[in-house]
């Protein structure tokens, strides 16, 4: 395929492309209908080795309303993976009988190697603890639609910053655009990773770490919250002990700006309590439906569809 083009991190798209990528997903916002018949005739494949509901149910969605249709896997056991097959074979061979991918996977950068073997384009559904390209994208919308702008703000970042792969694609996306400050809310154990608080301070960015929540609460303009993940732990013993460090409920609430939005990638655990629901600034299950759009853009960009 000529101009083949994947998504593996949410910096292989210049700023000025992902402008163009959300005006798409705003245009589709607006027009779903318009948009129902575009990839007619096409196939996603969902290639996923880890277990996934809300990712892998958006890129089925994004295909099935833009007119395509789907195959794939939702666990590495139901696939040739369980008998040793490589990534690279397996894209191979996907490659054989769909028009773009989207794969998930547990090790960091099999969804690079795949993309260096395929001849349709991949898009990186997650890997390990290291991207989740399309969340990311989600955020950035979600962010720009709330805001208006993807400039000029502050934003907490809270729950597991250290595995929290959602927090290290989006503070790397973010790190472009101007006036950015981060507040970064965790316990000591679960902080920032290093490489991350040393590239903000090699480009000047604004950022600080705290260990309380209501400390910094009047300050933000959006609260990233996420969960501490029972998965990324190496013993049970500190994931119970962590586990509840932070819940967001009215209480705390209160201390926000009237016009402070609660970002979530989900699933929730505990860490925001459901009485916040119905808040007009939790914007997380709006955060789904944005999802939505933007994976439906992307997938039109990749196949190179207007």
């Amino acid at each position: 395929m000529e101009n083949l083009r994947h998504m593996m991190n949410p910096l292989d798209f210049s700023v000025e492309e992902l402008e163009s990528l959300f005006d798409l997903a705003g245009e589709i916002e607006k027009d779903m209908e318009g948009y129902s018949h575009k990839c007619d005739g096409k196939i996603l494949a969902t290639c996923f080795y880890e277990p996934s509901t809300r990712t892998r149910l958006s890129f089925e969605t994004a295909m099935l309303r833009l007119g395509g249709k789907c195959i794939g896997f939702a666990d590495a056991s139901n696939s040739s993976a369980a008998k040793g097959e490589s990534v690279a074979d397996t894209i191979r061979v996907i490659s054989c009988f769909a028009d773009i991918c989207a794969m998930r996977h547990p090790k960091e950068g099999a969804p690079m190697v795949a993309a260096s073997r395929s001849s349709i384009p991949v898009i990186n559904a997650g890997d390990g603890g290291h991207q989740h390209p399309t969340q990311t994208l989600t955020d950035l919308l979600t962010i720009r639609s709330l805001y208006g702008k993807l400039s000029n703000f502050t934003i907490g970042l809270c729950g597991d910053l250290k595995f929290g792969r959602t927090v290290h694609s989006l503070i790397n996306a973010l790190s472009r655009y101007e006036g950015i400050r981060f507040i970064f809310i965790s316990p000591k154990e679960l902080r920032v990773p290093d490489y991350i608080t040393e590239m903000l301070r090699q480009k000047g960015i604004q950022y600080e770490e705290v260990i309380k929540l209501e400390e910094i609460m009047p300050q933000l303009d959006f609260l990233y919250m996420t969960r501490v993940q029972k998965e990324r732990f190496f013993n049970e013993e500190d994931y119970i002990r962590l586990r509840n460090f932070y819940i967001l409920d009215k209480e705390k609430m209160a201390l926000a700006k009237e016009k402070m939005f609660i970002l979530h990638p989900l699933p929730r655990v505990n860490e925001i309590s459901v009485e916040l629901d119905d808040d007009p600034r939790a914007a997380y299950f709006k955060q789904v439906q944005y999802g939505l759009y933007v994976r439906m853009a992307l997938i039109l960009t990749l196949l190179n569809i207007k």
